[in-house]
């Protein structure tokens, strides 16, 4: 798996305060990392980053992120390397080495200057030259794929707009009564049995129904996709994980050209991007793999916070249950990706002091830099500038969606099974081994028998829109290249804000929060004020946060399905 370097990137702008002393007739700018002699870095590299109290560079053995002992306790592990300055090198797996940074505001420097650290993974030069093997456990997830993560420039522009363009015609409406209805189908399946593995029965499965709704995907193949990235996650057999994650979307493929629908898989194909077959399976392996594996880790770890913090177990118990908080502290504390964005020079880098080579892996650590001591609060309730959906030009363009569908999984799980408890002690659950991710093997609950829920409204099958009268059909996928004219008139004022909007330009941002219930007693803040790519400027949380309201006191008691029904009519 040999690929091409490309050309290094694009030169900062003259003047730039933050690049002084970069230029191409500066010494040693482009010389190449000598270990043995550090001081060779002392002058006349690019200076990226520039802590207050810049430390002395003596790493030591790189740190391994494999293992029983780093799944058990990786913040344990951060503050160590925090002692080494605001990176440090670490092993992601056996001889794949790299930097991983776990400072706040040099995690923000390098997710937003991409002209210094691209993402183009054919500049690692470790796994072009062989010191990385092709069936080194981490390559699946860091080697060059032809889509938005691992692009940059025109490229990265082209792929990610047929990205967010799909899922901009997605209707939350939609998608929220579709993981309600997927949720009770599968508490349906345990509540009776008053004991069940949450992570299993539910936090896994869940994610898995609405991709494959999404995609238009049929069980057999969405079986064999969460098999594949749950391989190339844990780094177990992660060649065969990866073939098998590819066969299955090339079937994938294949089936939405003879049958298109209203569909992510479809709308991706009828993009003005024009994208090949090879772009449409690696665009899809990042949608589909960031929409499983991290969906149901952010699920599975909500709940296990919900059920073990006593901050948490008294509002619980008092019938308002804070959903909303329970996520914001987990994307600080336990982000379901915790250590990825991964980055490649472009050039030999002076970073804080600590030298970067051109081409080598930088890791940024989610977790750690959302737990940087020098942070000047702690708040977390409310507080958006966690960095657990990355930041700058490659941020998370599904956040949105992603927390709708964690948030209302947790709030019908415990509408469900209010008297929901964990079976063992938390401190006896065990987390997955895996350099990249914050993953529960396990999640065992017991809880009173309960009744299966009652009668259903009709599934909704077209996630683009929920139809009402006088909307009009969806257009034919072809004529999503023409200009709006040639397709359709000018909607009416009174359609012009439906759901669903079946051109491609974006329709006006909508609040995509979950329903309230009895456990959400105040409106979701996912709004267009907490919707932007991530905190603006390298500064405390505090500044940059969007806090909201304060909360009102618990709602009346409402029956399970009355936010349902409300939604159902349209309310």
């Amino acid at each position: 798996m040999n690929h091409p370097h490309p050309d290094g990137g694009a030169a900062p702008p003259p003047g730039c305060p933050a690049h002084q002393g970069y230029g191409p007739e500066a010494p040693g700018a482009h010389q190449a990392y000598v270990p043995e002699a550090p001081e060779a870095w002392a002058t006349g590299t690019h200076q990226a980053y520039a802590p207050e109290s810049p430390q002395a560079w003596a790493p030591g053995p790189p740190t391994p992120m494999y293992g029983p002992d780093f799944a058990a306790d990786p913040h344990a592990v951060y503050a160590r390397l925090r002692t080494l300055g605001p990176a440090a090198p670490v092993e992601l797996a056996p001889g794949a080495r790299a930097t991983l940074v776990t400072d706040y505001r040099a995690a923000l420097e390098v997710l937003r200057t991409p002209e210094i650290f691209g993402k183009d993974a054919r500049r690692w030069r470790a796994l072009a030259d062989g010191r990385v093997a092709p069936d080194n456990p981490v390559v699946p997830m860091m080697a060059y794929r032809p889509n938005c993560l691992f692009s940059d420039g025109e490229a990265h522009t082209r792929l990610r707009q047929a990205v967010t363009d799909s899922l901009a015609r997605i209707d939350p409406n939609a998608l929220r009564g579709y993981v309600e209805r997927s949720a009770d189908t599968l508490i349906d399946r345990f509540a009776g049995l008053g004991e069940a593995d949450l992570l299993g029965a539910y936090a896994k499965t869940l994610p898995l129904l609405v991709f494959q709704q999404l995609f238009g995907c049929p069980p057999e193949l969405g079986d064999r996709l969460v098999e594949g990235f749950s391989g190339i996650f844990d780094g177990v057999d992660s060649e065969r994980a990866d073939a098998l994650i590819t066969s299955s979307l090339v079937e994938l493929i294949a089936l939405k050209r003879e049958q298109p629908g209203a569909d992510m898989t479809s709308w991706l194909m009828a993009h003005h991007a024009r994208l090949s077959d090879e772009e449409l399976i690696h665009q899809h392996v990042v949608l589909i793999g960031a929409g499983t594996e991290p969906q149901q880790n952010l699920i599975a770890n909500a709940l296990r916070l919900l059920l073990s913090d006593d901050r948490f177990a008294g509002d619980l118990a008092g019938g308002s249950m804070p959903v909303e908080d329970a996520l914001d502290e987990v994307l600080w504390l336990d982000p379901p990706m915790a250590n990825y964005g991964v980055h490649y020079p472009v050039q030999d880098v002076d970073f804080g002091g600590v030298p970067l080579a051109a081409g080598e892996p930088v890791v940024v650590s989610f977790a750690a830099a959302n737990t940087d001591p020098a942070l000047l609060t702690t708040r977390r309730t409310g507080n958006r500038a966690h960095l657990a959906w990355s930041a700058g030009p490659h941020h998370c363009p599904a956040k949105d969606a992603a927390r709708l569908i964690a948030a209302v999984a947790v709030e019908k799980l415990l509408d469900r099974l209010p008297d929901l408890e964990l079976a063992i002690p938390a401190e006896r659950l065990v987390w997955r081994p895996g350099p990249f991710h914050r993953a529960l093997t396990a999640l065992p609950v017991r809880f009173p028998p309960a009744p299966p829920a009652g009668p259903r409204p009709a599934p909704v099958h077209d996630l683009s829109a929920v139809r009402r009268p006088g909307s009009g059909p969806v257009p034919p996928y072809e004529s999503y290249e023409q200009p709006r004219s040639a397709q359709q008139p000018a909607p009416s004022p009174q359609q012009a804000d439906l759901p669903g909007d079946s051109r491609w330009n974006a329709s006006p941002a909508r609040n995509t929060g979950p329903a309230p219930s009895r456990f959400s007693p105040e409106p979701s803040p996912l709004s267009p004020a907490t919707s932007g790519p991530g905190p603006s400027g390298s500064t405390p949380p505090a500044a940059t946060s969007t806090a909201r309201p304060p909360a009102s006191g618990p709602a009346a008691q409402r029956r399970p399905w009355s936010f349902l029904a409300e939604w159902w009519r349209g309310q």
